[in-house]
């Protein structure tokens, strides 16, 4: 057995595909903090629960609950074609939809800046980092899929 599957044994015993997508989506959260600790020299604790950045978490953790799922039920399962297809259906809609509200949000946040310099105003900031570039989706997702193969009992 290896030290990985020793030690996060007990944690995905109980119900695999659970346990790896929620191992998969509090760790790349954890890989987002640390990134930002190093590039910053300084902790954004943010990063443990923000949307948005390298690896994408959402990705990571659809894709580890479908791989976990291929695995206990069988590929060939309804349940792992309803895991696959919320799988995708989450991934474009991080790269498309979310991607897009957060562009917007950027330049909304721009136009009511340029009103405050003339007019009292008093709105709060649009979060603007809400999607994943192709690339994050990417990375989460082959993230999710090596830890749930790595580890699925």
């Amino acid at each position: 057995m290896s030290p990985l599957r020793e030690w996060f044994g007990p944690l995905i015993g109980w119900n695999p595909p659970l346990a790896l997508a929620l191992l998969a989506m509090m760790t790349a959260q954890g890989f987002k903090f640390m990134r930002t600790l190093i590039r910053r020299n300084r902790p954004d604790f943010t990063r443990l629960i923000g949307t948005g950045g390298m690896p994408s978490a959402h990705s990571a953790s659809v894709t580890a609950l479908a791989v976990g799922v291929g695995l206990s039920e069988g590929w060939g399962s309804a349940v792992f074609g309803l895991a696959a297809f919320f799988a995708l259906i989450t991934m474009y809609d991080a790269t498309g939809i979310r991607r897009a509200a957060g562009h917007q949000a950027r330049i909304l946040n721009q136009l009511v800046e340029g009103l405050r310099e003339h007019h009292k105003l008093d709105l709060e900031r649009l979060a603007e980092l809400l999607g994943h570039t192709p690339l994050e989706v990417v990375v989460g997702a082959l993230y999710g899929a090596v830890l749930a193969f790595a580890l699925h009992p």
